[in-house]
């Protein structure tokens, strides 16, 4: 392609202006590398040239490829970012993608844990050492405040107030909020901080308030693999994200009696339409829970 300049500054725009996370900048990445083979494929040297009927041939190979409609559904997604990118940087007039749909996805429900599940999961991370202490640090933090892993990874020491106990989290597009941390969040925390990270870290570890074992900043990837681990050693015999911490806080909030409003503040939701989500959740938990329960269910 003679326009792979344009792909490093929309990726450099991503990341400087937009503060996307390092797991959107990768998946954004790959997306447009997919896109360029193709067009390569097609002998078209440069983005200006495509046409709608590029895309619908791109979108037709996805379909060959057997993408799951929400992979086709975020490479648009990527694909019409870099294209509104392109026409504010003066580069074309009109996007070739204007008028092409997302295919309708199916809607499913947020997986999340039960307080039992989760007790279990927190109980894995009860271990003494500098990792140990950390590990147990970052459950109950994410338990305790519904925040994205990206959020958690990027905060700094002085981004945590002990006192009043609260984190103030960089969300989507740069916006901060401040979360609870509660009390055993914040007990887990304070060992972290006495305990381990004075251990962990080096000359060069800067304000990172989770370290690795090499004293630098833990990654989004790196939590995932603490995650991970400790659903293993939890025996929960079943596969979870990070987000599915967010969606157990959310549903356990809920459930609890918090009021919308509220859990979509703590959780950093432009729209509330995103947290009624997890109205159906528990809907359907408490439907279960009475199918069990009532005799004459």
């Amino acid at each position: 392609m003679k326009d792979n300049r344009l792909l490093d500054s929309f990726l450099h725009y991503l990341e400087v202006e937009k503060n996307a996370s390092a797991y959107t900048l990768e998946h954004y990445a790959a997306d447009l590398r997919d896109y360029c083979a193709f067009l390569k494929e097609q002998r078209i040297e440069r983005f200006v040239e495509v046409n709608y009927s590029d895309v619908r041939m791109y979108l037709a190979a996805l379909h060959a490829r057997e993408y799951a409609r929400s992979s086709i559904a975020r490479k648009l997604s990527a694909l019409r970012s870099f294209y509104q990118y392109l026409m504010r940087e003066g580069e074309l007039e009109a996007s070739p993608f204007h008028h092409i749909r997302t295919p309708k996805l199916e809607k499913k429900l947020p997986s999340f844990l039960y307080v039992e599940e989760m007790q279990a999961i927190l109980e894995a991370a009860d271990r003494d050492g500098p990792l140990g202490l950390r590990d147990r640090a970052i459950v109950e933090m994410l338990y305790a405040g519904g925040m994205r892993v990206s959020e958690l990874a990027g905060l700094d020491l002085q981004h945590v107030d002990l006192g009043i106990g609260t984190a103030l989290v960089y969300g989507k597009g740069a916006k901060e909020r401040y979360v609870p941390l509660g009390e055993y969040a914040l007990h887990a925390l304070k060992r972290y901080l006495r305990d381990a990270r004075p251990a962990l870290a080096r000359e060069g570890s800067g304000f990172a308030l989770f370290l690795n074992h090499r004293g630098t900043r833990l990654t989004e990837r790196s939590v995932r693999r603490v995650l991970n681990s400790l659903v293993e050693r939890s025996a929960q015999g079943r596969r979870i994200s990070p987000h599915t911490f967010r969606h157990s806080f959310a549903t356990h909030m809920l459930e609890a009696g918090a009021d919308l409003r509220t859990v979509q503040e703590l959780l950093g939701h432009a729209n509330i339409s995103t947290t009624q989500i997890y109205t159906h959740v528990t809907k359907d938990h408490l439907q279960s829970v009475y199918n069990r329960a009532h005799p004459r269910a």
